[in-house]
């Protein structure tokens, strides 16, 4: 659309939704992508986030995957500024607040509501920072601006909005069904103030002919005196998810090589671990909702969890125990993630409550160590190198680079140190494998990314099952796949919504 040019006149775009899951992060994460492929430099930003999929940036800051989604499709590196305010539930009524990349406990959702004026400060500082270094900020609402309920001390919606005076795309989701109905409901619901900052609408996840909607989205632009701006078809492009409402949990099985089953916890989390699987082929990655689904996979994993000794809990009273004892006993492969890991072992401990009220819970009991949940939480990058091999299952994986990022309360300590399978600088460790080499697991997560180390996983596997032939990635590393993603991405938004309009609206042209 131009060539860049150093605007630093806090250009902003705001993407809002009539509920949750309706497309804002996929759109913000287009609209980053083209505005970077036509010369501006842009960031993205989202005030609040709710979601336990998360990221630990370069200092060691946890933010929510969803903005490090939108930084990587804009070109940059991830910055707690992005997402100054990160909630993860750890229960039904209560969560971890996170507030610039860093734990301040934990609140129920009433005392966080009365709390949240205290954080304005926060927001306006970070996004000041943003809008000072780029030259347009994409910023994502959440849920809903029509929540009446919550109006008072918005600060995520139109109340943002108004703060910062951005317009905003409003979006609804056609393939949910009432799309009409919500976008008008939507725009009906809120004060003039804030109504006047609507400047258009996106339809999203439309299947069928175009020519059918159109009768309808004349009728819309003229009750709701607001241009429809785009039309975006459904698609099957991989993008990381924000949270559980996820297409991913389905438990779809097909026919394939491999077949690895994922646990899915009650509060699983960062299950963005498993994304790069989905590129290989031969391989069948299904979640795993009830211990009767366990269907002798190749490879069971247990993920990460925002409570570990409450979803283990879970698994012991739902029937979990026996199946996965049995799944090795029979020569099975079982791996942990991070929480995953933990129940790996002998012992899970929480003596000061951080995160449950059970002081203590035996472990699978598979791998000797115990695991204690501390008051501070380690979030780090990580470089480490494989460090452990063996004749039958591990064999040519030693000396493997592994990169990826820790986020965890619990401090691991190992009884046989014979069995780590990860080295970090100074001689730190990660992970550990035991019965015979049937069961594994690590701190890190994004382990899967490293697409060298993945294919010799799988075609371990293979070989287990006597088949000869590899898996190989067609590509160098996930991040180049995501790359393509991306580029896929805003094509498709490009070739389906008014790009002219939409600068207009932000003010790059007139």
């Amino acid at each position: 659309m131009g060539s860049k040019r150093s605007l630093k006149t806090n250009n902003k775009i705001m993407v809002q939704g009539t509920a949750s899951s309706v497309g804002k992060s996929v759109l913000c994460t287009a609209l980053c992508r083209i505005f970077k492929q036509d010369g501006y430099s842009v960031a993205p930003f989202k005030s609040q986030n709710m979601a336990l999929n998360s990221y630990v940036t370069a200092d060691g800051g946890e933010m929510g995957r969803a903005q490090v989604m939108q930084a990587e499709a804009a070109g940059i590196a991830p910055l707690v500024e992005m997402n100054p305010l990160l909630l993860k539930p750890t229960s039904d009524q209560g969560s971890q607040v996170i507030v610039m990349g860093k734990p301040v406990g934990n609140i129920t959702a009433m005392d966080y509501q009365e709390w949240k004026n205290k954080l304005l400060p926060v927001i306006d500082d970070a996004y000041n920072r943003l809008s000072n270094q780029f030259d347009v900020i994409v910023i994502e609402g959440a849920g809903s601006p029509a929540e009446i309920n919550l109006k008072d001390n918005d600060f995520v919606n139109m109340g943002l909005a108004k703060r910062i005076g951005a317009p905003v795309l409003l979006v609804g989701d056609i393939d949910r069904g009432g799309v009409f109905a919500s976008l008008f409901g939507t725009a009906a619901l809120l004060d003039d103030d804030e109504r006047s900052l609507l400047k258009g609408v996106v339809i999203n996840k439309f299947r069928g002919d175009p020519e059918v909607l159109k009768p309808g989205l004349k009728q819309l632009e003229a009750l709701i005196n607001l241009p429809v701006l785009g039309v975006i078809p459904y698609f099957n492009i991989v993008l990381d998810d924000e949270d559980s409402v996820t297409d991913r949990f389905k438990n779809n099985r097909m026919e394939k090589v491999l077949n690895i089953q994922v646990v899915l916890l009650p509060r699983i989390s960062n299950f963005t671990d498993f994304n790069p699987l989905e590129i290989f082929e031969d391989v069948n990655l299904a979640y795993i909702h009830k211990p009767e689904e366990i269907d002798n996979p190749d490879l069971l994993i247990i993920p990460g969890s925002k409570n570990t000794i409450e979803d283990l809990l879970f698994l012991r009273e739902t029937g979990w125990t026996k199946p996965i004892h049995d799944y090795v006993q029979n020569g099975g492969f079982l791996m942990g993630i991070c929480g995953g890991f933990q129940m790996l072992g002998m012992k899970l401990s929480d003596p000061r409550g951080m995160e449950s009220s059970l002081a203590e819970i035996s472990g699978f009991g598979f791998l000797d160590f115990e695991t204690k949940i501390e008051k501070e939480k380690l979030t780090q990058q990580v470089e480490a190198y494989w460090g452990y091999s063996d004749d039958r299952f591990f064999t040519g994986m030693k000396g493997e680079k592994i990169t990826g990022y820790e986020i965890h309360m619990g401090q691991t300590t190992y009884f046989d140190t014979d069995n780590i399978i990860l080295v970090q600088p100074e001689n730190r460790w990660d992970g550990a494998v035991g019965v015979n080499g049937q069961v594994f697991g690590t701190y890190i997560h994004g382990i899967f990314d490293n697409l060298s180390w993945t294919e010799k996983l799988l075609n371990r596997l293979k070989a287990l099952k006597g088949i000869s032939k590899k898996s190989q990635s067609p590509y160098k590393n996930f991040r180049e796949f995501k790359e393509i993603e991306y580029n896929k991405l805003a094509d498709l938004v490009r070739a389906n919504i008014d790009m002219n309009e939409i600068y207009k609206i932000i003010g790059l042209i007139n």
